[in-house]
């Protein structure tokens, strides 16, 4: 959460030249609810299963040769998502200190976001350490991990950049 999958996402697609999809956005726009409602709705573990069968029936569907693709947080978390990851193409984990998470979701409208609504920046540095504790394997097992040190207004823009030169390195 907050780590800039989708701003950073939509501008290195713009710099690629490339197609850009937000699960979240796709999900809401396949299943009518966003995230958040259906997790509300029905569970995490159905919502897990739905979110899995959108990025699959994207990735087969998909007009696109080249798309950038945001997933939720946890999505990479769940049964063998980041083996499907890995096989649909070069997955990245844009990893940042809790402390800086934290501080970057404070400064956001957190109302699609229920377990961190009305949360001070040391209550979400409380919620966000432990969970991304546990999501560090499976965020470790990504194709390239990108490193992010300084976290100010120009973060997004120095990720897009820096995925820029590492994806036109391969290409």
């Amino acid at each position: 959460m907050g780590a800039g999958k989708t701003t950073a996402g939509r501008l290195l697609a713009e710099k690629l030249g490339w197609h850009f999809v937000d699960l979240d956005d796709a999900f809401e726009q396949i299943h009518g609810l966003t995230p958040a409602e259906y997790i509300r709705r029905y569970g995490i573990e159905e919502f897990r299963k739905k979110e899995k069968w959108v990025v699959e029936d994207l990735a087969d569907q998909s007009p696109y040769e080249k798309v950038i693709y945001a997933t939720g947080g946890g999505y990479p978390c769940w049964e063998d998502n980041m083996d499907c990851l890995r096989e649909l193409g070069t997955s990245i984990y844009i990893r940042w200190a809790p402390e800086h998470l934290a501080k970057r979701l404070s400064l956001t409208d957190l109302s699609e976001r229920p377990m961190l609504q009305g949360k001070t920046e040391k209550e979400l540095l409380a919620c966000i350490a432990p969970q991304l504790e546990a999501r560090e394997p499976f965020y470790r097992r990504a194709n390239h991990i990108l490193e992010v040190e300084i976290c100010d207004e120009q973060s997004d823009e120095r990720i897009a950049d820096e995925l820029f030169l590492f994806i036109r390195e391969r290409v």
